[in-house]
């Protein structure tokens, strides 16, 4: 385990990934579907004779082994929506791992929680045999997958174009407003490189539903949307290589690129690696290429100075005392961009100690956690099952002891 955050060092990179996120995708309408198991050999069997496909979604008989309170083994039998690919996943599992853990997609965040929820449940030995299978069983699947990328891979949106020429309009509108004196040099500088920064995020966004949904025929002869079995995409879904940001300069735009002196270009690349770049964009962009290794030379002394600079502050930082007693602390709240939540309340605060009584909505009296308790996974789950928004905990910041901190 990290011991920055708790989570597990030993999570699958690359060709793992890949293999395991290709074997746990669903599609529509593929040969086997709605098909019901009696057991997970059955499906192994169907699956050798090639009498269904691997992504086919079917149902299948799942027997679970589960401790209760008292830690007595419990099995319970329960019929899943699955597929095949899923339900060969769940073969590996380790007794007492819940099959829903591995009845999803199986994304690089959605592998480091499965060995989490491994070590938390089961400890160390069970998990480092367990991750061991998966390696296994990710390579075969990814040599069975056999995705490559070619450059039919990198679809361009039909929006490109109407977005470019929106963009140039406005750009062309804001040149007009500097020529009549409206606006000076540097607004119109600062205008224009808005306009292609949002011209480049909305290119990218109309590329990314390109690549990643594609229309297929269902069952009922009807046609669904789907997620995309894009080799491009499929690299960067699962987290195995790559990301948007790399996917976006070969099909969507490059973009604004910098001068070696850090300011940005106002006129930006507007073509990508698919379409090729002209004379003037390519030249353009081999700023960036010199900079980076430059700056690679460079930043070595600097993280150096940086590292002998930190570890002389932390020098005072030692433990001096059991408690200093304070009631300060930070309120932790979860962490939202646009509208999404990036980082939810129970990932911030596990691991960390209460600083004041957390009460219910509506019930000042009964604290549901007392101050000075130590968050663990029970915890973090009880509050967020209560559906606690904020908690104040003890941090080193708002530590009161006259030299060093509390422990």
């Amino acid at each position: 385990l990290s011991p920055a955050n708790g989570e597990p060092i030993i999570v699958p990179s690359q060709d793992v990934v890949l293999g395991l996120y290709y074997m746990s995708r669903s599609l529509v309408n593929k040969k086997g579907e709605g098909m019901v198991f009696a057991n997970t050999n059955e499906v192994k069997r169907a699956y050798d004779n090639r009498l269904v496909e691997l992504h086919a979604q079917v149902k299948v008989r799942i027997t679970q082994v589960e401790r209760d309170e008292e830690g007595n083994k419990v099995t319970k039998t329960s019929i899943q929506d699955t597929t095949i690919g899923r339900a060969l996943l769940s073969e590996i599992m380790p007794e007492g791992l819940p099959f829903e853990l591995c009845n999803t997609e199986m994304t690089k965040k959605n592998i480091s929680r499965l060995i989490n929820q491994s070590y938390r449940l089961l400890g160390l030995k069970d998990t480092v045999v367990f991750a061991d299978k998966l390696m296994y069983t990710g390579y075969a699947y990814a040599t069975r997958a056999g995705v490559s990328i070619g450059i039919d891979d990198m679809l361009i949106p039909d929006e490109k174009k109407g977005i470019l020429g929106e963009a140039e309009a406005e750009v062309l509108e804001i040149q007009e407003q500097y020529q009549s004196g409206l606006v000076t040099a540097g607004e119109r500088y600062n205008k224009v490189v808005d306009i292609w920064s949002r011209t480049n995020e909305r290119i990218a966004k109309a590329m990314m539903e390109t690549i990643g949904t594609e229309k297929v025929e269902g069952s009922d002869g009807k046609m669904v949307d789907q997620k995309s079995m894009n080799s491009l995409y499929i690299m960067a879904d699962s987290g195995a290589r790559g990301s948007q940001a790399q996917i976006r300069q070969l099909a969507g735009m490059r973009g604004l690129m910098a001068r070696p002196d850090g300011s940005i270009i106002e006129t930006p690349i507007k073509a990508n690696f698919r379409e090729g770049l002209n004379v003037q964009e390519y030249f353009n962009s081999t700023h960036g290429a010199r900079k980076g290794l430059a700056d690679t030379a460079l930043k070595t002394a600097n993280s150096g100075y940086l590292t002998r600079r930190l570890v002389d502050v932390a020098q005072d930082v030692v433990i001096t005392e059991v408690d200093c007693g304070t009631s300060e602390g930070l309120t932790m709240i979860p962490i939202v961009e646009g509208g999404d939540v990036v980082e939810p309340l129970k990932d911030r605060v596990l691991g960390r100690v209460v600083a004041e009584d957390v009460f219910l909505p509506g019930n000042d009296e009964d604290p549901i956690v007392t101050r000075n308790t130590l968050l663990d996974e029970q915890w973090v789950n009880k509050l967020e099952e209560a559906g606690v928004q904020t908690i104040k905990v003890r941090s080193t910041i708002t530590c009161a002891s006259s030299f060093g901190v509390c422990g």
